[in-house]
This record gives C-alpha cells, sequence and structure tokens, in this order.
C-alpha cells in the first residue's frame, strides 16, 4: 500500500472528534501518573492535540497537487535542478519522538520544471506525517518521479532521531543518513558524485 493510498483509506475511516481525542490524552497523563485535573494540566489535552494537528498537518495535504503546476519553457536547461538545506522536521512512526534535520532534493528536468518552492512544500507534506526516514525518502523521490518524469531525482535526508538520542540507546549527535536515486542519478556514478558534491557531501571535484 502506497503513502497516499494509507492516508485515503485513513481519510475514509470515521474520525474521532477533538473532545475524544482530548480524553485520550487526559488519559495517558493519568496512565503515567499524573492529575489531568490540577491547575497546570487542565488546558493540555487541548494543547497537545492542536500541536499535535500542526505537526502532522501532512495528512490533509496532497503532494501531486503541489506539483501540478509545472513548466514546460526552459531556455534549453536541462542540468541539475537542486534545493539543498531544506529544514526537515518530522516525527518517527515507532515512537512519536521528532526527526530533526536537513533534505537535500534534486532532478535533471527532461519536459518539465517545477517551482523550486515546491520541492520544499513535497518534503514537508510527507514530514508532517508519521513515518520512517527510510520511508520518507522513497516517498519524496516518488512524488518528483511522478509529477515531473525527470531524467533521474536524487534525494538525501540527514537527521538526528530524539527517540535515539533522548531514550534508548541515548546517543547524542547521531544522525541518520538515507539517500534514493533514480534514473541518471542512480546510472551514472559521476553525476551521484555530482549531487553530491554540490550538497557538500563530497570533496572531490572530478567530474566529467
Amino acid at each position: 500500500m502506497t503513502a497516499e493510498s494509507a492516508a485515503l483509506k485513513s481519510r475514509l475511516r470515521p474520525r474521532p472528534g477533538q473532545r475524544e481525542a482530548e480524553d485520550a490524552v487526559r488519559t495517558l497523563l493519568s496512565y503515567f501518573g499524573e492529575d489531568p485535573g490540577r491547575e497546570g494540566l487542565l488546558d493540555t489535552p487541548r494543547r497537545f492535540v492542536d500541536a499535535y494537528r500542526e505537526f502532522l498537518s501532512g495528512y490533509a495535504e496532497d503532494p501531486a497537487a503541489i506539483l501540478s503546476c509545472t513548466f514546460e519553457e526552459t531556455k534549453g536547461y536541462s542540468d541539475i535542478v537542486l534545493m539543498k538545506n531544506i529544514r526537515l522536521e518530522s516525527h518517527c512512526e515507532h515512537h512519536i519522538q521528532p526527526i530533526i534535520g536537513t533534505a537535500h532534493v534534486a532532478y535533471l528536468p527532461a519536459q518539465k520544471v517545477v517551482g523550486i518552492s515546491k520541492l520544499a512544500r513535497v518534503v514537508d507534506v510527507f514530514a508532517r506525517r508519521l513515518v520512517s526516514q527510510e520511508a520518507l525518502t522513497q516517498q519524496i523521490v516518488d512524488a518528483i518521479e511522478a509529477a515531473l518524469a525527470p531524467r533521474g531525482v536524487a534525494v538525501l535526508l540527514d537527521a538526528e532521531h530524539r527517540c535515539v538520542s533522548a531514550r534508548g540507546a541515548c546517543k547524542q549527535g547521531v544522525s541518520c543518513v538515507t539517500q534514493a536515486l533514480t534514473g541518471a542519478f542512480r546510472d551514472d556514478p559521476a553525476l551521484e558524485a555530482r549531487f553530491l558534491h554540490l550538497t557538500g557531501r563530497a570533496a572531490t571535484a572530478n567530474f566529467r
């Protein structure tokens, strides 16, 4: 099941209301030994639900619609289009803990290009859902492939997971790097090297 079909299936299911969601937060507070009726926590359930509605707002957005406004007039430009250092803020699907880092997104135009801000928006759409970093990387690639039919797509994510730094292993300063390549980026090592060089992840500049 694709991310989009899963999101659609989720939207079609009857959803709990705001009050039910807030009651669930009160239950969690009680479970951990708190008194949800004390003054400092009286409005916490509402705040919690409102905050996570914002954190997970990507379920309400359609990446295909974001990438649907394309342009065919490129004045013959056919080299790499790269948006790098995109701020990445997500939540892992295993512990619902923050994933904070950077995304680098590139493609090689065939006949169409898209406004560069749309690349950052597509990252946000998928990041503002519960997801693994591996799946997030592939979802971004697949959306750009489907919308632009480019000669290749390259996506690299570098992020810290709070479920690693703040619990469990408790390892600070550790980041997870994932990469997905299609088309020419996958088939031509020199293009992959150029992509990595442009993102600042490779020092070698001997490209063909």
